[in-house]
């Protein structure tokens, strides 16, 4: 990662409650220009990781915790906090 990404803190937080699997991975800075925003983020990693037609009580769907890029500031309205799933 090159530079810092304000407000994300550059990483991002995988828990597999199925394996009792904890992972933190680092963010891509042009896929965060790409999708800003945590909904944005959100729903670029359920189109892309999600099977097609999974059913949304499987363990198969994931539950994603989002932030946005003014997380940490003082922006008004920057302490907010997006659930997205299917």
């Amino acid at each position: 990662m090159v530079g810092k990404v304000y407000g994300y803190e550059g990483k991002q937080l995988r828990i597999d409650l199925t394996h009792k699997l904890i992972k933190i991975e680092e963010m891509d800075i042009e896929e965060n220009k790409k999708y800003l925003g945590g909904v944005g983020l959100a729903a670029k990693i359920l189109f892309e990781e999600l099977p097609k037609g999974v059913d949304p009580l499987s363990s198969q769907n994931k539950i994603i915790f989002t932030t946005g890029p003014l997380t940490g500031t003082q922006a008004p309205g920057s302490g907010s906090v997006s659930l997205c799933f299917k």
